[in-house]
């Protein structure tokens, strides 16, 4: 049996639920109008807005802009930017 590579959903799904057994109340965005945040944990560290990136590039600046926006619409704590690949400069 092979490795399957997640696609973009799926990698929300398993952050779903990875972030469920961390202990977070965690609430799923919109498909569209999500203001740039996949899911919205809360926690006993406060709200944090997360946007879910599975790229076979890098990830740019406009995910991190997108966040800080989600982070201010959602009254956010903190934003958070994962990914399977890596960040540009």
């Amino acid at each position: 049996m092979g490795y399957l590579t997640p696609n973009g959903i799926q990698f929300e799904r398993y952050l779903l639920v990875l972030f469920k057994q961390l202990g977070y109340k965690v609430q799923t965005t919109p498909s569209t109008n999500d203001y740039g945040a996949d899911l919205v944990l809360d926690g006993r560290d406060g709200r944090i807005v997360v946007q879910a990136k599975r790229y076979k590039n890098n990830v740019g600046i406009k995910a991190v802009q997108e966040i800080v926006s989600a982070k201010i619409y959602y009254s956010a704590n903190r934003a958070w930017v994962v990914t399977n690949s890596h960040f540009i400069k």
